[in-house]
């Protein structure tokens, strides 16, 4: 008997996935014909204008019948058609909580299971400096949360693929009955146990190197960016402390211009100067708020990335045991058609003690094997067929989402580069008024 084929080929090999560096694969055209630009044109963000205009605090009873405060989120929506022809129609509008897009986002993730699916904003904040609150509750942690949840609606919308999801089109357009038509979809049926998961990831004998090194890329890209933004945090906090400890020049100097005759104005203007200076740390920081934002988005996308490369690793892992079964099936047929035994079995010692099996008795089980080693090979072959569409999908939009991660983080460094420059062309400002003041005296 013949090996089968597929426990030395895989769905790795079957997409030569030894002599690609991950990055390097061709951009495949999605599956359902379409290049993956035209699906560009068709993308939902090209169609409806999608806003997370507000939130409001709300109280309400939960499942367990308690009563919790929760935080509602305002989404808009409105035909790009209708502005570009001249029409304002008032947008179509609903609330939805935050449970809702972790839902929706669940749902999309094992649907879509190829996909580098967007994150949502933190649900708690992270990477705080002092002056922040960590409460899930607090006013501006809120608002970011806002933007974010906005953010991740116009990703998903923008998306070639997941943007044309009817359950998404439903979370935009319709309030009531939402989450009745996802749980009917089944979705939680076909999620992978975390247990199966990690089982794959340590008994897979065939994995792909390029999905082994974008893994690893993705632990280092979220260890990278955590370590940025503690820095960050760190900066934030001393600065905080360096801009308003400037507030002592303003009350110093005005203190002084109380006593002096000629220097008095001069003093007591520098002394505004510098309140002006401390007080504007509270905004900066407010700014800088938005990009640590932006990079907590991509330290979450890290999370997406591992999906992808676990779905990938327990699709092999199927793979391989099912070419381990049909390859011990196909030995059993042998050695029951042979007479033999190749390797020491408990059928084979019973048959040694309790006599031989009558010729009918062993044309039996050849039957049964041989069917059960036809459906074999067909669900082998299912699988490798499988298993190379995954391949060529994910690759596909994981090459979409670098071109996508590259570009984004680009603009909020240079940005955030920006930024600091203006925050320091500000500080020299403030001191040059000051000399101005000062000469004046």
């Amino acid at each position: 008997m013949e090996r089968p084929e597929a426990e030395v080929l895989g769905a790795s090999d079957s997409c030569q996935a030894g002599e690609a560096e991950p990055g390097t694969g061709p951009a495949e055209e999605e599956p359902g014909g379409g290049a993956a630009g035209t699906m560009m044109e068709d993308c939902l963000s090209k169609k409806i204008e999608i806003t997370v205009s507000e939130a409001e605090k709300r109280t309400g009873r939960n499942a367990m019948n308690m009563q919790e405060t929760y935080t509602a989120y305002l989404i808009e929506t409105r035909a790009v058609e209708s502005q570009t022809e001249g029409q304002c129609s008032p947008p179509d509008s609903l609330w939805r909580r935050y449970s809702e897009f972790e839902l929706l986002r669940n749902y999309l993730l094992v649907n879509y299971p190829h996909i580098v699916v967007p994150p949502l904003p933190e649900k708690r904040a992270e990477f705080v400096w002092h002056k922040l609150s960590a409460d899930n509750m607090d006013p501006d942690f809120v608002e970011r949360r806002r933007i974010g949840l906005e953010n991740f609606l116009i990703r998903v919308a923008s998306h070639p693929i997941i943007c044309q999801d009817k359950i998404f089109y439903s979370f935009l357009t319709q309030e009531g009955g939402w989450k009745e038509m996802v749980n009917e979809t089944g979705f939680q049926l076909k999620a992978d146990s975390r247990l199966k998961a990690l089982n794959a990831t340590f008994r897979v004998k065939n994995p792909d190197k390029r999905f082994t090194e974008l893994k690893h890329y993705s632990d280092e890209l979220q260890s990278v960016i955590s370590h940025l933004l503690r820095v960050r945090a760190r900066v934030a906090d001393r600065l905080y402390g360096v801009y308003k400890v400037h507030g002592n020049y303003g009350r110093v100097f005005s203190e002084w211009s109380a006593i002096e005759k000629e220097m008095g104005d001069g003093l007591q203007s520098a002394g505004h100067h510098m309140d002006v200076y401390a007080a504007s740390i509270d905004d900066i920081l407010e700014e800088e708020e938005h990009y640590a934002d932006q990079l907590k988005e991509y330290l979450f996308y890290a999370e997406a990335l591992r999906a992808v490369c676990r779905k990938h690793e327990l699709m092999q892992y199927d793979l391989e045991m099912a070419a381990q079964d049909l390859a011990s099936k196909k030995q059993q047929c042998e050695e029951l058609a042979t007479g033999t035994l190749r390797t020491f079995s408990l059928k084979g010692m019973t048959s040694k003690l309790f006599g031989q099996e009558t010729p009918e008795q062993r044309e039996g089980k050849i039957k049964v094997l041989e069917e059960q080693i036809h459906e074999g090979e067909e669900q082998l072959k299912s699988k490798n067929v499988e298993g190379r569409e995954f391949v060529k999908s994910a690759w596909t939009d994981i090459e979409r989402f670098k071109e996508q991660k590259n570009q984004d983080l680009k603009e909020a460094l240079i940005n955030y580069a920006v930024m600091q420059i203006s925050m320091c062309k500000k500080g020299i400002q403030v001191w040059t008024n000051a000399k101005e003041c000062f000469s004046k005296m």
